[in-house]
């Protein structure tokens, strides 16, 4: 994770916690959802470390930014399908790259999430 290098390369992004707290947070164009959650200390867990094999990187994705995102792989798709509190406008936040169209995103961590991948094992951000 590196700083933007100019404002062009922004891309402002509102986390909303599972008790409903706004997070604002600035990433840069090419950054993955996930790792910008671990650099900001959001609680979103990323048990796989970004290798699409959990679902603890749940989160909604604002209906408005939705169409602006490309369509989720089927990798992804058939690991939402086992993820709890499945919505319409769920993806997986590591399959989220920001890019300018992004800007204002808001993403919104579930009630809960289940570590189908090792039980107990949270990732260190890097």
């Amino acid at each position: 994770m590196q700083d933007p290098k100019s404002e062009d390369e922004v891309v402002n992004v509102i986390f909303i916690d599972k008790c409903g707290k706004r997070i604002p947070v600035r990433g840069k164009v090419g950054d993955n959802a996930l790792y910008l959650a671990h650099r900001y200390e959001v609680e979103m867990e990323g048990a796989c470390e970004a290798s699409l094999a959990c679902t603890t990187c749940h989160v909604y994705v604002n209906h408005d930014y939705l169409d602006k995102l490309p369509p989720a792989k089927e990798e992804e798709d058939d690991l939402l399908d086992i993820a709890p509190f499945l919505k319409e406008n769920s993806r997986l936040g590591c399959q989220i790259v920001l890019t300018k169209e992004l800007d204002g995103i808001e993403l919104q961590l579930p009630q809960a999430t289940r570590n189908f991948y090792v039980d107990g094992h949270t990732p260190t951000p890097h």
